[in-house]
């Protein structure tokens, strides 16, 4: 059954009680705030892959720290099986996306992703490094969305006292709205967008962790879906004209 064996709930593999999972979202916030804020100067290529880092690092690091060696229970194998896993749900995001786009185009402004400008002005090594960081930056967002939808669902299911099917549904609500608003700033805080656009990708995202309970399967998918558009936007911007 989709979600019977998340991670954390039940005291599989561990029971993390409600301090512990504060820590874990302190951690987990502590993260994205070395993301999204510029900290370092920007000089070096290894400099610029430092936020993205400690973005994956810092939140897991929270969760070793609260839950031990089993930190690890968020992922699981990542075969020929889970790779199928990803792509189809990076179509399924894909086309769920480009489907509400069209749709809130009509009724809202959007704002266009500065990264495919920034993507026009690469050469020489300037993409695989860009791809490279943004690899790790997408795992960290899948963590980022993650550990507060698991810690959502503990408090909804343990505290409030929801079943695991409200539990779930207030939990994956929370967890999008995070994840919609981490990409405020990207989008010239367009609320429409992100919530409308961005929440729609991240709710196929988050089935597709649902489903398999597989870190791994959300993060490929994930990459999948935002490298197709950062490649699409490098070959329109360097490709020879009417070529």
């Amino acid at each position: 059954m989709i979600a019977a064996d998340l991670p954390f709930q039940d005291g599989s593999p561990i029971a993390i009680g409600g301090r512990g999972w504060l820590a874990v979202l302190g951690a987990t916030f502590l993260g994205a705030a070395l993301l999204l804020t510029p900290w370092l100067p920007p000089a070096g290529l290894v400099v610029a892959f430092v936020p993205a880092i400690l973005f994956v690092g810092v939140p897991l690091a929270g969760l070793a720290a609260v839950a031990g060696r089993h930190w690890t229970a968020l992922f699981r194998r990542y075969g020929p099986k889970a790779l199928g896993q990803s792509l189809l749900f990076a179509i399924l995001t894909i086309s769920a996306s480009l489907a509400v786009g069209l749709a809130v185009q009509q009724v809202a402004p959007v704002a266009a992703n500065p990264v495919a400008g920034a993507i026009a002005g690469f050469a020489g090594a300037d993409l695989p490094a860009f791809l490279a960081r943004t690899f790790i930056q997408l795992i960290g967002e899948e963590i980022f969305t993650i550990l507060p939808l698991l810690a959502v669902l503990w408090f909804s299911t343990h505290r409030l006292g929801l079943s695991r099917l409200w539990g779930i549904a207030v939990a994956v609500a929370v967890s999008t709205i995070l994840f919609s608003a981490l990409h405020l700033p990207t989008y010239d805080w367009n609320v429409v967008q992100c919530l409308g656009i961005i929440g729609t990708a991240r709710l196929v995202l988050t089935l597709s962790y649902l489903w398999t309970r597989n870190l791994w399967v959300s993060a490929g998918a994930h990459i999948m879906n935002d490298w197709s558009i950062f490649l699409v936007a490098f070959a329109g911007s360097h490709l020879p004209a009417g070529a």
